[in-house]
């Protein structure tokens, strides 16, 4: 599918998840999208758990969710660190809010709790973090992708075709 026109910002902060960010940056960029990297404002760089480096083409403080069509928050222990930035959560929580896809696998469950935009959705994330999800309001399903409105959610790195998947299947339909 084709994604030209289509503006896609991805996430990261230090501790990112390497396949949760390189797979859907590459896969998106692939299909023609244009796709930045949000980071916290912090550094122009960030280091995945295993140490591998990724630039940051725009600060969050400067990122405005209408200048997207989504917003993608990989996992990894880096949404623990990105839910204290409240730019990074307030784009999160903004493009919710304008119907943006927004996009989180794995721990990225975090985030969306933080930006508070769970109540009421079904969602999926990765095991250990289920009690914080449902505790946010969320109704957890045990599936590789859970898509609720614009809302797009997969447990770990084995999902990712299908949590890309469904994004760009998204993205084609807007």
């Amino acid at each position: 599918m084709d994604l030209q026109g289509k503006r896609i910002a991805i996430l990261a902060e230090d501790d990112y998840q390497e396949l949760e960010l390189w797979y859907p940056l590459l896969r998106f960029k692939e299909a023609g999208a244009a796709v930045q990297v949000v980071g916290p404002g912090r550094s122009d760089v960030h280091r995945s758990k295993l140490g591998y480096p990724v630039k940051v083409d725009l600060p969050a403080d400067q990122a405005r969710a209408e200048d997207f069509d989504a917003i993608v928050v990989p996992g990894g222990y880096a949404p623990d660190r990105m839910r204290t930035s409240e730019a990074m959560v307030g784009l999160v929580r903004e493009a919710d809010r304008q119907g943006k896809v927004v996009a989180a696998i794995c721990h990225a469950g975090w985030v969306l709790i933080s930006a508070g935009i769970l109540r009421g959705r079904r969602a999926t994330c990765v095991a250990n973090i289920k009690d914080d999800l449902v505790n946010a309001g969320a109704t957890y399903v045990d599936e590789e992708v859970v898509v609720d409105g614009n809302l797009i959610t997969s447990r770990t790195p084995p999902d990712l075709p299908a949590f890309c998947r469904a994004i760009i299947d998204a993205l084609s339909r807007r």
